[in-house]
Parts: C-alpha cells; structure tokens; sequence
C-alpha cells in the first residue's frame, strides 16, 4: 500500500504561515523591549515632576507663577525653582554668614526633644549618601549567605566604629576587622540585610555599585559589562543576518 506524497501548495501555506506568526511574535517583542523602557521612564519622570510641583508651587505667590498668564499649566516650573533654590542655599552656606545661619538653627533644632533625633538621623544619612570623599557604598563584594559554599552580592559600607568593634570577637590576623555590609534582596535592592563580618570573610569585586545594582534587580540576567544587543536585522526569508 502506498501513501500519496504530500501536496506541495498545502506544506507551503504551512510553512509560510508559520513564517510569518513567528516574525509577527519577533517585531512584537522587539517593539516591546523598544517601548516599555521609554514608557516607564517617562512616567516615573513625570510623577516627580508634578511632586515637586505640587509641593513648590504653594509655597510661591500665584502673581509669580506664569500659570497665572498662560491658559495652559506650565509642568516644570515648581521643579526649577526646586533647584535653583536648593543651588542659591548650597551657595549661601558656603560663606561664613551662611554657616553662621545654619549653625545657629542647628542649635535650636537640637533644643527639641524629639525633633533633633530625627534631624540628626536624616542629616547623617544623606551625608553619607551624597558625600564625596567617604567610602559608603563605593565598593561591591560577594560573602557566602545564607550558607557556606553560597556567595550573595553585598554592597562593602566602613569598619566597625569603636563601641560596635569592641563587642564583636576581635583576632590577630590582619583581615579581623569587623566590616559593615549591606545585602540587597532581587529585584527590590533597596531592602536586605545588614550586617558585621570578618574582612577576610569578603572577596571584593571591581565592578561599579551600578553594575552590582543591575546584577541583583535583574537576578543575573544581566552581568558586568554585558551591553544589551540589538535585534540583528532580518533577511527577506525571514532569519536574522549575522
């Protein structure tokens, strides 16, 4: 008994149709990976942008605002005046009159039972944050965590200060030091977990705080120094040129 060979029309509409289903799934995808960056860029910009607005222009005479003689709001306005005032305070500050000023309402801020707590909390941490001779957060490491033979990307803060040091088991060797580390958790880095180890006990990468940001939000996916490849453009049958 035999069997009929195929009909060449029918294994080519099937072919062709296949073809173009996964080309169609290919410009998707390539048009998602375009978009998605850009939209979601774009609307965390303009949320801060209308944050800032709403918390500045209150605080500034409408006489002032060209709301007032424009038919349409202007975006944008109160995030300027942001900047610009916080660049005319950082400028007065830096004269002896300026320091006198704040140091002056530094003392009155520390008269305050509870309010001085938390401006003295605050004020440190965006020190540190923002300070650009210390060496918080500037290198990235690995530890082994949650267990040996496991290593986590840990961002490397500074040594043990003295009260912390003298409760922690203190050796002879070198590497002892007790050193802060802060453990990110995937995809969210900022939330983790911080803790004091051995400085022997953390092997230092050199790679940026930003490449080891992307390595944990993208939980591996995308490694130091990886560039992100564009779609290689595609021949007319339909596979992609190399």
């Amino acid at each position: 008994m035999t069997t009929d060979p195929p009909d060449p029309r029918l294994v080519l509409t099937e072919l062709t149709q296949a073809t173009l289903g996964t080309r169609l799934r290919r410009y998707f995808l390539t048009g998602l990976v375009i978009a998605a960056p850009l939209a979601i860029t774009a609307s965390v910009t303009w949320w801060f942008i209308n944050l800032i607005d709403g918390l500045v222009k209150p605080l500034i005479p409408t006489t002032y605002l060209p709301d007032s003689y424009l038919p349409y709001p202007v975006p944008g306005i109160g995030l300027i005046i942001a900047l610009v005032g916080l660049t005319l305070l950082g400028f007065l500050t830096a004269n002896l009159v300026g320091r006198s000023l704040i140091n002056a309402g530094e003392a009155i801020l520390h008269r305050m039972p509870v309010v001085r707590g938390l401006y003295k909390s605050v004020k440190q941490v965006f020190e540190t944050i923002f300070s650009q001779t210390g060496t918080s957060f500037r290198k990235v490491g690995m530890v082994q965590f949650p267990q040996p033979g496991m290593w986590s990307i840990v961002f490397i803060a500074q040594e043990a200060a003295p009260e912390i040091a003298g409760r922690l088991p203190d050796g002879q060797e070198p590497g002892d030091q007790q050193v802060g580390v802060f453990l990110p958790c995937t995809p969210n880095p900022t939330t983790g977990f911080f803790f004091y180890l051995p400085r022997r006990e953390i092997v230092e990468l050199s790679i940026s705080i930003e490449d080891g940001a992307k390595l944990i939000m993208s939980a591996g996916l995308i490694q130091p120094g990886q560039l992100v490849q564009k779609p290689l453009p595609e021949r007319p049958d339909g596979r992609n040129t190399t």
